[in-house]
């Protein structure tokens, strides 16, 4: 059990709650999401949180059985973090959850978003009515960090990595780009850098209505 505390219930969802439910524990998940982090990438990642509590959460995923440390092959010799397949699962939860938050009048989307965060937005916020039709793949650099997105038969996927295949490009912090895909801002307008026709990529996301 992640926490020493309990809601002494039966459902699945209680148990859950006792697993995850403390203060940046779906943080922590959620930028492990694309890969393992050493302890430094998570604290840059997550500017809001403590050295204390950045600690405890780890130590309390760890205890429960939801990410795994170890070390890193020579030459990189690294500690890092990474999810265990128990913790991997979480990832449909995370996105759900994240659709539904966003369905919230006060959801605020000009706030700061981490890579993984927004890589997650993707596959959250591909549009099934706009992905049809389009065969298309582009090169998106996401902070610094590469990843090749594909929209083909009607499905999306974003994953690490470039490919030869791309026939576009965008670059830039991740916050710019969510309003190139979020906001229909102008890429060069936010300071992006492209290549080829990126249009198709950019209108195949959409945000869910609000629910109030």
């Amino acid at each position: 059990m992640a926490t020493t505390r309990s809601y002494e219930d039966a459902c699945g969802m209680a148990h859950a709650l006792n697993l995850v439910g403390e203060r940046w524990a779906m943080h922590v998940l959620r930028e492990l999401m694309l890969g393992p982090k050493r302890y430094s990438d998570l604290q840059a990642d997550l500017p809001g949180i403590s050295t204390n509590m950045l600690r405890d959460r780890l130590r309390e995923l760890e205890g429960a059985g939801l990410l795994r440390r170890r070390k890193l092959d020579p030459p990189a010799a690294s500690w890092v973090y990474e999810l265990t397949p128990y913790g991997a699962d979480l990832e449909p939860v995370i996105t759900v959850l994240g659709r539904w938050g966003a369905r919230h009048p006060g959801h605020r989307p000009d706030l700061p978003i981490s890579v993984a965060s927004f890589v997650l937005s993707l596959r959250t916020n591909a549009d099934p009515a706009k992905l049809a039709g389009v065969d298309v793949v582009t090169a998106v650099e996401i902070g610094g960090e590469a990843f090749t997105a594909v929209v083909r038969d009607g499905q999306f996927r974003i994953d690490r990595g470039t490919s030869p295949e791309a026939t576009a490009s965008i670059a830039g912090p991740p916050e710019a780009l969510a309003g190139a895909v979020y906001g229909g801002v102008a890429p060069a307008d936010l300071g992006l850098k492209t290549t080829g026709d990126i249009a198709p990529f950019l209108g195949v996301f959409s945000l869910p209505a609000k629910a109030f």
